[in-house]
């Protein structure tokens, strides 16, 4: 018999926690728990500003006012270029609230970057701050094309577009009756937001889900984890990515914990914010423990500390070990999910040895399926490695404006191809083993060589280039770039370099350069990179 798991729907429907007799969408599922929780901080920022759940309905409804007065149309697209803060929060529910989809932007992205999701995606309205990190944001969009783009707003700054306050104050003339309507007609089925994911091809994917898949999925999600009301929920993975958003305020909404954004990741403010904030839910890479680690983490008070979960490929057992013993941990999990399974695949759970935790990604949840195939997609026996598949209400609905690409990832019988390989053990755990996609991943981002490579034939001097991932100590891995240079052009390593930053996120940005003659071809013209990687 193939190595599937398909798991009892009924067990799965019973055993998921009902918070609310409403519609299942995002805004009512968190509006259900800003009445259960009414006496629950729901949100503390960096700054120690605090916002109460009883307060958080209103605060979204005035958000989502403005929305509806700036002329947003229900199944709009508004865009999110920021850094996790607390009116990243508001905004997207605010978004929501009226009928629109999110687009999250990686904070990471340069102009050009930002320009191809905002064409792609036909946002509306760009919501930004005017700088983070030394980089401004609505400068770095000078130049673009962008046709649909109506409107700019600063959730934080006050150059390049229009005031957060100034936007909230526009939303007066609204009343709350059609607030009200816009709630009553959105349906589960609608799209709640669209996530872009880099691909093979080059070109940024962006994955539509819907707001019924997400509470299905981060309900189970939840309730597996063990998150639980007046927990102190520490975000620092960012709000762009499935990991801060979906299982991050939104899995904590669900089940009345105090979200606690954190924008830009250090070791050391992320331990005095433990002690000061009595974090009790920390999530991360491995790479964020492991810095914790490396800090003087002793002079801190960690003892508020009992869940967290992290993922990769392969996590040391003596991670997993530090993080119990010396970081004071209660309960580790890992996990494995994509942009394209709304963030959730498989889990831990907490009853689980250290052994299945570092080695291993877990189980599926319930009501999601899996199968490892081989290439001719015959399922394979446990033990042995194919493609990984997915099936289920996670999976999402294609890729937006893309059919071509949704026909390459999601099957007729609704089977999503991974592109990952990975083995199930007699137990269900599946352990990812390697990538079928020519993808690295750097410090928690998948780094997609194809993609870097377009951007580098923007640079005048290379005509062809090559990418591969090489081993980092403290990223995991990084790109290198293999660069023939264009005839009568000059360039060097460093000012090739000095280029990508300028035009790339910087975990995308080669770390080495090394300029060839030729890269070494096959017949049919197509790079031997096995051959870059010896």
């Amino acid at each position: 018999m193939g190595a599937s798991i398909t798991p009892d729907r009924g067990t799965a429907e019973r055993t998921a926690p009902i918070v609310t007799d409403g519609k299942r969408t995002i805004p009512h599922m968190v509006f259900a728990s800003a009445r259960r929780f009414a006496d629950i901080e729901a949100i503390r920022g960096e700054d120690g500003s605090s916002l109460f759940y009883r307060d958080l309905e209103a605060s979204v409804r005035r958000a989502a006012a403005a929305f509806v007065a700036s002329g947003v149309a229900v199944g709009d697209r508004i865009a999110i270029w920021a850094p996790n803060s607390v009116e990243w929060i508001i905004a997207a529910l605010g978004v929501q609230c009226a009928g629109a989809a999110i687009v999250p932007l990686n904070t990471r992205l340069k102009g050009r970057e930002a320009g191809y999701i905002l064409r792609t995606s036909g946002a509306r309205m760009l919501l930004t701050v005017s700088e983070f990190l030394g980089a401004d944001y609505p400068e770095m969009l000078e130049g673009e094309d962008l046709p649909d783009l109506e409107r700019t707003v600063l959730i934080a700054g006050d150059t390049g577009g229009t005031s957060w306050s100034d936007f909230l104050a526009e939303g007066a003339s609204v009343a709350p009756s059609e607030i009200d309507a816009r709630l009553a007609a959105i349906e589960e089925d609608q799209v709640c937001d669209i996530l872009f994911t880099s691909g093979t091809t080059g070109h940024p994917k962006g994955a539509v889900t819907t707001h019924g898949q997400n509470i299905w999925v981060y309900l189970r999600y939840s309730e597996t984890y063990g998150l639980r009301a007046g927990d102190r929920f520490l975000i620092i993975n960012p709000f762009f990515h499935s990991f801060g958003y979906k299982a991050g305020w939104l899995a904590a909404f669900l089940t009345g914990c105090t979200v606690l954004p954190h924008a830009v990741f250090d070791a050391k403010a992320a331990l005095q914010r433990i002690e000061r904030d009595k974090v009790t839910v920390l999530p991360g890479p491995p790479t964020l423990y492991q810095s914790m680690l490396a800090a003087d983490y002793r002079a801190f008070d960690l003892s508020s500390l009992r869940l967290s979960i992290t993922g990769a490929a392969s996590v040391p057992v003596s991670l997993i070990e530090a993080m119990w013993a010396d970081l004071g941990i209660d309960i580790v999990l890992t996990a494995y999910g994509l942009t394209e399974t709304c963030g959730v695949v498989t889990m831990c759970r907490k009853e689980d040895g250290v052994e299945t935790i570092a080695n291993t990604a877990g189980r599926p949840l319930d009501g999601v399926e899996l199968r490892i195939v081989d290439g001719d997609g015959v399922a394979l026996p446990a033990g042995r490695a194919g493609e990984l598949l997915v099936r289920g209400p996670n999976v999402m609905q294609g890729y937006f404006n893309n059919p071509e690409a949704t026909a390459a990832a999601i099957d007729r019988d609704g089977w999503l191809r991974t592109g990952d390989v990975a083995v199930l053990d007699t137990a269900g755990n599946v352990k990812i083993t390697d990538r079928a996609k020519d993808i690295f991943i750097v410090g928690g981002f998948n780094a997609y060589p194809a993609e870097i490579e377009g951007l580098l034939a923007a640079n005048p001097a290379v005509m062809h280039s090559a990418v591969i991932g090489i081993p980092d100590e403290r990223l995991g891995e990084v790109p290198k770039a293999y660069v023939v240079l264009r005839p009568d052009a000059s360039a060097t390593p460093e000012e090739i370099i000095a280029w990508c930053r300028d035009n790339m996120a910087n975990y995308k940005v080669p770390r080495q350069v090394e300029i060839l003659d030729a890269l070494p071809m096959n017949a049919s013209g197509k790079v031997q990179k096995f051959l870059l990687r010896t």
